[in-house]
């Protein structure tokens, strides 16, 4: 008998399970369904602990969590959004080098796949106080490496705000919507090169190296965008269909020190060509740049250095069909480099 009712029970448990009603809030908006996943991970720099984006749904409040390895237990809350006055929630976080500074994102709105304009504040972890970047909506705010001012691009032209002084500097001023941006990709380069922040700090935070884009002569595309309202939006953006015009790119490097900007030339002529990487090396005058063209079956390596403008040209990929561009190059201690390549031998 006893048996019998287990059985019962085990049917009409599954039978109840089967007819539950899933409502549209249960899929989209209540998350009953969505797998466990951890959001925005970073190692800390201790090797033994790291930190995690979580989100409340309870309270609605965002938080950065410690989390520790050995034992995957919560070490400590960082910041939460419910102790921030005038942020409700921040979607995105970024540390500083020292991880004495974050910087959080609130209100952010995608632009392409992976552009997106927002508000930003940086959060000071020793005494918990809050700052806004800028009042208007930017892009790719980004900590120097000695974590005392931030870079970031607003209406395609590059910022630099120092912490200290709480002055902003603008280091660019021809950036306009489809016809130049400045230290952010254009649409070709955001969607096949796969980034969007087009500048890079030097280590001794002094000099930052961006790429500039003149996009006068790439053709506008036009899209209709259907909303909620009578009437849709149109959205015009420079894209170039293939054999069209693409952007037309240059590499430059800001000098913190004598507010001046300096045209980087490589020893090489290029002719419709992409630059789709630049990062510094350890050594703060000298800027790696990858130089591909259009075909992108020819990639090649530059080292320059920023106080001579002297390119030499180190490493030099070919393929008869297509050379992928990657974000596998390690620089070493001692200036030498590491470079992974589907090359045979």
């Amino acid at each position: 008998m006893k048996l019998f009712l287990y059985v019962c029970l085990f049917i009409t448990t599954i039978l109840s399970a089967q007819t539950k009603e899933i409502t549209l809030e249960d899929i989209w908006k209540d998350g009953t369904f969505r797998t466990e996943r951890m959001d925005v991970l970073h190692s800390m720099k201790n090797g033994q602990q790291y930190s995690v984006l979580n989100f409340d749904r309870e309270t609605k409040n965002t938080s950065i969590d410690i989390y520790d390895y050995k034992t995957l237990k919560k070490v400590e809350t960082l910041v939460s959004s419910e102790k921030l006055e005038g942020i409700p929630y921040f979607s995105d976080y970024t540390f500083s080098k020292d991880e004495k500074k974050v910087i959080l994102a609130t209100k952010e709105e995608a632009i392409y796949r992976r552009s997106a304009l927002g508000n930003y504040y940086i959060y000071n972890v020793k005494n918990a106080s809050l700052d806004l970047i800028s009042e208007e909506k930017i892009q790719e705010p980004t900590f120097s490496p000695d974590g005392k001012k931030v870079a970031f691009v607003k209406g395609n032209n590059l910022y630099v705000k120092d912490f200290n002084s709480n002055e902003i500097t603008q280091i660019t001023s021809d950036g306009e919507k489809n016809k130049i941006i400045n230290g952010v990709t254009d649409w070709v380069y955001e969607e096949e090169f796969g980034f969007v922040r087009a500048f890079d700090w030097n280590v001794d935070s002094n000099k930052i190296a961006f790429i500039r884009f003149d996009e006068t002569n790439v053709p506008e595309f036009s899209m209709d965008v259907y909303g909620t309202e009578l009437y849709q939006t149109q959205q015009v953006f420079k894209y170039p269909k293939a054999g069209e015009a693409n952007s037309e790119i240059s590499l430059h490097i800001y000098n913190m020190k004598t507010k001046e900007t300096d045209e980087v030339k490589v020893d090489k002529a290029y002719k419709d060509f992409y630059i789709p990487r630049i990062e510094w090396t350890n050594n703060p005058d000298v800027l790696s740049a990858q130089y591909m063209n259009r075909h992108q079956n020819e990639l090649d390596l530059w080292m320059i250095n920023a106080k001579t403008n002297v390119s030499n040209l180190v490493l030099a990929e070919r393929d008869k069909a297509y050379v992928d561009v990657t974000d596998n190059l390690t620089f070493l201690k001692d200036h030498s480099f590491i470079w992974t390549s589907e090359k045979d031998g």
